[in-house]
């Protein structure tokens, strides 16, 4: 097998480069990626998010082609994009999201999937459902990101919630929680991505002159000063706001606008691989419609690019030996 690979890096600036191919550690498997997923967290990366150095990308599907368990072989996985150490007290109190000495692919020291190939720990893999085509299996990770919010805050049927924001993210948020039944409503700027989400029965608002207000959940997707001022000015007294976007800059608020309403706020990152697969396996959630464009790795550079454009939704990256989802 070549020793070298193509891949995307960011060292200040976009490039893509030949560079060597990863050996796995002990406990790794070597991946075969077949199609990644450009996201928000990536492109905030380049204008400075994390200081991360190295390759880009962390929503993937792919095909082990080296394992120490050979059950493992020829898979189509997904994986879980922490890489945690295993011994320190956070991931002895099952916490090893969010253990001290992490590594996350693509996002904080562990090159990611923008890549023919990566490693990753044989723990943090989830094998594709036969059914799941790769189109969909890319799409696990922000997914599964999704179903995070009802891990952390129960939300029921009774329920008014707000969504601010009408990115990727936050589309799939929106196609998560009508599943609950509630009542769903998001705040975005973009009429072709708001068509999109009411016609799957979500009411949709232009954030410009938006009063509603005391909503029991905010969600808050747009990862801009603007849609933190809304979530605080829009949620209810005892309310609850959840904070689910990564952001590259700083910025004010008054804490009192929290405090004085009792509003409850929650972090809100990685989620549950296995529901998220079984929402795909089951056409429950169908992403097909938030497919902007797919691109070759030759043309990664571009792809981030358009990546950026006003009103793109998901754009794929797909490896050289890998069947085009366009076909």
């Amino acid at each position: 097998m070549n020793q070298s690979m193509l891949a995307l890096t960011f060292d200040g600036t976009v490039k893509l480069q030949e560079v060597p191919r990863p050996q796995p550690r002990a406990g790794e498997v070597l991946i075969r990626v077949r199609l990644t997923g450009i996201c928000q967290t990536d492109i905030n990366i380049t204008r400075g998010y994390k200081g991360f150095h190295g390759i880009l990308g962390h929503e993937f599907v792919g095909e082990v082609v080296e394992a120490h368990t050979s059950a493992w072989l020829g898979q189509r996985v997904v994986g879980e994009i922490n890489i945690a150490c295993g011994t320190c007290d956070r991931c002895r109190r099952g916490l090893p999201r969010h253990c001290a000495r992490r590594r996350v692919l693509g996002i904080w020291e562990k090159d990611g999937a923008l890549a023919e190939f990566i490693t990753l720990p044989e723990a943090n893999l989830h094998p594709v459902p036969a059914n799941v085509p790769d189109a969909f299996a890319v799409f696990t990770e922000p997914l599964a990101a999704a179903l995070e919010i009802l891990e952390q805050t129960p939300i029921g049927p009774d329920f008014r919630v707000l969504i601010i924001g009408d990115g990727k993210l936050g589309l799939l948020i929106s196609l998560v929680l009508r599943l609950n039944g509630c009542e769903l409503h998001l705040v975005g700027h973009h009429p072709e991505k708001m068509d999109f989400i009411e016609a799957r029965g979500v009411q949709v608002h232009v954030a410009e002159g938006f009063g509603e207000k005391e909503f029991d959940v905010v969600i808050e997707a747009s990862g801009s000063p603007a849609g933190w001022r809304m979530a605080i000015e829009t949620v209810r007294p005892h309310g609850i706001i959840i904070a689910k976007s990564t952001y590259h800059g700083a910025f004010d608020f008054n804490p009192a606008a929290l405090v004085v309403p009792e509003i409850t706020v929650v972090g809100s990152r990685c989620g549950p691989f296995p529901p998220a697969l079984r929402l795909l396996a089951r056409r429950l959630i169908n992403p097909k419609k938030l497919i902007s464009r797919v691109y070759p790795l030759v043309q990664a550079e571009e792809a981030l690019r358009y990546a950026t454009r006003r009103g793109v939704l998901k754009v794929l990256v797909e490896m050289p030996q890998y069947e085009s989802v366009k076909s």
